[in-house]
C-alpha cells in the first residue's frame, strides 16, 4: 500500500503545485472523516478551508485510498484524524506521513472504551457520540488551528467557546429526555455497533453493561442475518 501511495503522489505532485498557485489564499485542512471535518468547520469558520476525505456514509474501517485523496493531502496545510484505529489500517496516518504533512489525532487526551469484539478486547473508536468527548475533539482541533494560523487565535477561540456551550446544552437536553424513561426501559438497539460511548454516557442498556446493542459489529457492509451471532441475537431480543 505504501508503494502505491508513493507512486500516486509522484504522479500528482506537479499538478497539485500548479493548482495551488492559483487557488484560494486560505489554509487547507484535510480531515479523514465527515465528523472530524464538521468539528473543524465549527471552529475554523470562513478563515480556513476544511475538506473531508470520506464522503457521508463512507466506512472509515474499510476505506480504500484513491488518487484524489493523495492529491488533496499533498495540498493540505494540516491533516486531522480520529485515531483509535477508526481509520482502518491507519490509512490517514499513511497519507499524511507519505506527504510530509502534520497530522493531529483529535482523540488525544480522552479515555477510550475497551470492549469485547468477537472474543478480543479492542478500543472503540466511535468516541464522538459522547458530548464530553466531543469537547475533547473541539479543544484539540482548536489548538491545532491556532498553531496553523496564530493570527486568528481570537476568532478560533470564540467559535470554539460557542460550540462547546452548544454541546453542553445538547448534553443537558439528552439527559433530561433519558431521565423520563424508567431504567428498565432504557434500551437502545441500533444497526451499527457504534454507540457504546452514547450508551455509557446516558446509562442505556443496563443489562449489557451500558454498552451498545446491535445485530452485527462495526462493519457497515455486514448483513444482519449473516453477521448475527447467537450471543448478539440474545442481546437484541
Amino acid at each position: 500500500m505504501r508503494r502505491m501511495l508513493s507512486i500516486l503522489m509522484a504522479a500528482v505532485f506537479l499538478m497539485v503545485a500548479e493548482q495551488a498557485a492559483g487557488g484560494e489564499n486560505k489554509p487547507l485542512v484535510v480531515a479523514s472523516t465527515t465528523q472530524i471535518a464538521d468539528f473543524a468547520r465549527q471552529v475554523a469558520g470562513d478563515d480556513v478551508v476544511v475538506k473531508s476525505i470520506l464522503a457521508p456514509g463512507a466506512d472509515p474501517h474499510t476505506y480504500q485510498v484513491t488518487p484524489d485523496d493523495v492529491k488533496i493531502v499533498l495540498a493540505a496545510d494540516l491533516c486531522l484524524e480520529n485515531g483509535l484505529h477508526l481509520e482502518g489500517k491507519n490509512w490517514m496516518a499513511t497519507l499524511a506521513k507519505d506527504a510530509g504533512k502534520t497530522l493531529i489525532t483529535a482523540t488525544v487526551g480522552m479515555q477510550p472504551l475497551n470492549i469485547d469484539a468477537q472474543g478480543q478486547t479492542v478500543v472503540d473508536p466511535h468516541a464522538w457520540f459522547s458530548p464530553r468527548n466531543a469537547a475533547v475533539y473541539v479543544n484539540n482541533i482548536t489548538r491545532a488551528l491556532i498553531a496553523l494560523v496564530p493570527g486568528k487565535k481570537a476568532e478560533f477561540e470564540a467559535r470554539a467557546k460557542l460550540y462547546l456551550q452548544q454541546l453542553r446544552v445538547l448534553d443537558a437536553w439528552v439527559r433530561e429526555q433519558v431521565d423520563q424513561v424508567p431504567m428498565a426501559k432504557r434500551i437502545l438497539v441500533t444497526t451499527h455497533d457504534a454507540f457504546n460511548y452514547f450508551c455509557r454516557e446516558y446509562r442505556l442498556n443496563a443489562g449489557n453493561d451500558y454498552l451498545s446493542i446491535a445485530p452485527v459489529g462495526w462493519s457497515t457492509g455486514a448483513e444482519v442475518g449473516a453477521g448475527m451471532t447467537p450471543e448478539r441475537h440474545r442481546r437484541v431480543v
